[in-house]
């Protein structure tokens, strides 16, 4: 809570039920995986498959803002058989390190898992071994892809094609239909926007409101009632909603998205757009409304607790299609996004349209909160490889299949059948 400023809402359900949920279901995804053998086998043969570990250490470099992915990021590849460096984000050093501690008392090996706190050049230098087997990222788009470079770089000099396994950057979206429930979005638009200052790589930043529910139908109204209802404050106070973001860097961040917003002709900040860093690095829950689409806060990741609303007009002909295409093609991003609509119909027919637009698709739900073991996590485009945390699906890109051929009877002949 007072590390990485988390309420005590969200740090329970992050550091404590996230992590044990990821540790209690990875033992039976591994289970799953190993269970799956050759399902033929001819007379007098035996075959299996071996799941074996990679040939190389693996380097995992988790964020500062979800213990659980600090503690699934080096403990799912070394439950398939692999050693691992971890690196924490240097912002989230002794949660992660409370972590690390609690595997060696529960009976972790030495050198399983090393726990790295240091520079990111330094877990770059591991990426160089020739011994490295493979990375385990969640982090920024940027350095993703700065190391997915290096490591390309360095193929020749590899012992094998290391894996590459990464979650990145989110631009999510609530799109909603003239058919959903005013209240039920709002709701779920300010849990999602908001908790824990927006600082989850699924919250929702761009909204998308038919013009016909905007103020007739009190959605502007109801909105910016319940963000200024928001109780900001220390992490201790179990009134608080909202808390400082994580540093300085952070809230600079921030601070220039919002006067970027304030100068804007295209854009009006409804609620918030106040900072002080006086006591902490506090940003006011801040919603803008803008009439470009394609404006830099709709498009660019924030990481923070800004959210842009884009009204479209539901009167024109083909608006839906018009809007689902914006959805669509204005962010680089894959991750997580929801769909509103009492209109079932509707629901399908947009999730089919936005099939590549995120990795988690939510129906009347908001676009954060996956549950290991329910909803396994993870998106495409800039926001990653999809190998979706919380699955079998992750875990098997951390084993080497060797197929074994076990002959049980002797060959008394070289000469093929019709010649004897």
């Amino acid at each position: 809570m007072l590390g990485t400023g988390k309420t005590c809402w969200q740090a329970e359900i992050d550091a404590a039920v996230e992590t044990i949920d990821f540790l209690r279901l990875n033992t039976i995804f591994a289970e799953d995986i190993y269970k799956v053998q050759p399902p033929l086998n001819s007379p007098n043969v035996w075959n299996r498959l071996e799941y074996r570990e990679l040939e190389g250490f693996i380097v995992a470099i988790s964020p500062f803002n979800f213990c659980a992915i600090g503690a699934n990021l080096p403990s799912a590849p070394a439950l398939m058989g692999n050693t691992c460096l971890w690196k924490p984000a240097s912002t989230s050093v002794l949660s992660n390190y409370v972590t690390y501690k609690i595997f060696e008392e529960a009976g972790l090996p030495p050198g399983v898992i090393s726990f790295l706190p240091s520079t990111g050049s330094v877990a770059g230098s591991a990426i160089d071994h020739k011994d490295f087997g493979g990375l385990h990222f969640t982090g920024s788009t940027q350095t993703f892809n700065t190391l997915w470079r290096q490591i390309g770089n360095n193929l020749d000099s590899y012992k094998s094609y290391p894996r590459i396994v990464g979650e990145t950057g989110g631009k999510n979206f609530h799109l909603v239909h003239p058919s959903a429930d005013v209240d039920h979005v709002v709701n779920n638009t300010v849990r999602a926007a908001f908790e824990y200052q927006g600082q989850k790589c699924s919250a929702c930043s761009r909204l998308y409101v038919p013009k016909s529910m905007w103020i007739k139908g009190g959605f502007r109204k109801k909105l910016e009632a319940a963000v200024k209802a928001i109780h900001m404050g220390q992490p201790d106070d179990f009134k608080t909603f909202m808390t400082a973001v994580i540093d300085a860097n952070a809230f600079r961040d921030h601070t220039d998205f919002i006067n970027g917003a304030k100068i804007s002709t295209d854009c009006e900040i409804l609620v918030g757009g106040s900072t002080d860093n006086s006591i902490g690095y506090f940003v006011e829950p801040t919603v803008i409304v803008t009439t470009d689409p394609k404006y830099q806060t709709m498009q660019e990741e924030i990481f923070g607790p800004i959210l842009t609303v884009y009204v479209y007009n539901d009167s024109k002909k083909d608006y839906w299609d018009d809007v689902v295409k914006l959805v669509d093609t204005t962010s680089a991003y894959g991750l997580t996004g929801s769909i509103f609509s009492n209109d079932r119909s509707i629901l399908i027919k947009t999730s089919e349209s936005l099939r590549h637009a995120c990795g988690n698709l939510y129906l009347n739900d908001k676009s954060t909160g996956a549950v290991v073991g329910e909803q396994p996590f993870g998106g495409a485009r800039a926001s990653g490889t999809n190998d979706k945390a919380g699955s079998h699906l992750n875990l098997l890109r951390w084993v080497s299949a060797r197929t074994i051929k076990e002959n049980t009877v002797p060959l008394t002949s070289w000469t093929y059948p019709h010649m004897q």
